[in-house]
């Protein structure tokens, strides 16, 4: 018999919640089995919870992980799931490649700023000449 898992098992695997799984299942991203109102969780659904939390390290949304999900096919060797990934990727190294130069640019807007002030103060503490 395969190995199943009750909600509580992998909120404590994955150090989440167990409403953060419960949304999960609601946006349609796990579907456990069901006993009355337990929920039984396969193997299956423990590696795209998995995927899902990788997903979102990496600054994928629930719905760029789902269109990730849908395009597994394994008889196809998933080179269409694996291609828009790598775009997925290269998307999200832009977007980091950016953030990255706006930050720098506001770091030197800052220390102009900081210098401006600090200049001001010096200025201001220094007795009149007249």
């Amino acid at each position: 018999m395969a190995k199943t898992y009750s909600i509580r098992d992998l909120a404590q695997e994955f150090d989440i919640t167990t409403r953060t799984i419960r949304f999960y299942e609601a946006e349609g991203l796990l579907c456990p089995q069901r006993e009355g109102q337990k929920r039984i969780y396969r193997e299956r659904e423990r590696v795209l919870l998995k995927l899902i939390l990788r997903g979102k390290r990496l600054g994928f949304s629930l719905s760029e992980s789902k269109e990730l999900f849908e395009l597994y096919d394994p008889a196809s060797g998933n080179r269409t799931q694996l291609n828009r990934l790598l775009e997925k990727i290269a998307e999200k190294r832009a977007a980091l490649m950016q953030q990255l130069a706006d930050i720098k640019l506001m770091q030197a807007e800052l220390d102009e700023a900081e210098q401006r002030c600090r200049a001001s103060l010096r200025e201001l503490s220094t007795p009149n000449q007249s």
